[in-house]
């Protein structure tokens, strides 16, 4: 990510993917990217926005997600119907799921190998797979 002088300049990072840098976004961009990969949902993230002081609808934060997916800025994981996931390590892998508590947890895309894949349509070919292991 961009930064000046150690700092996150979250204003910078927006303007790169052409988005508008709102407060609300900067806010978001800093709580997301100021530190290490991390996987969140919009809930996790408009509480920690909320616990900081920062006041915002649950929408902006959904919104803003969204935008900020389509921008190449994250990656948006579905794990099952009712939960999303949004990752800042936007690079392939693949994911371990605590059904318990909900963490997500990277897997090194090297420690992991996909064999035996049905046959394809006729003029397709695979983009990319993504591999979520539900632990209990």
């Amino acid at each position: 990510m961009i930064a000046s002088h150690g700092v996150l300049d979250t204003k910078a990072v927006l303007q790169s993917a052409s988005i508008r840098p709102t407060r609300q976004r900067q806010v978001l961009v800093r709580l997301l990217f100021a530190g290490k990969n991390r996987h969140v949902t919009a809930e996790s993230l408009h509480a920690e926005a909320c616990a900081q002081g920062t006041k915002m609808a649950l929408a902006t934060v959904y919104n803003s997600l969204r935008r900020f997916t389509n921008a190449g800025l994250l990656r948006e994981l579905v794990v099952d119907a009712r939960r999303r996931y949004f990752d800042t390590n936007i690079t392939h892998h693949h994911h371990i799921l605590s059904e318990q508590t909900g963490e997500l947890v990277d897997i090194d895309p090297g420690k992991l190998e996909v064999r035996g894949l049905p046959n394809l349509p006729q003029g397709t070919s695979v983009s990319q797979i993504d591999v979520v292991i539900r632990i209990k």
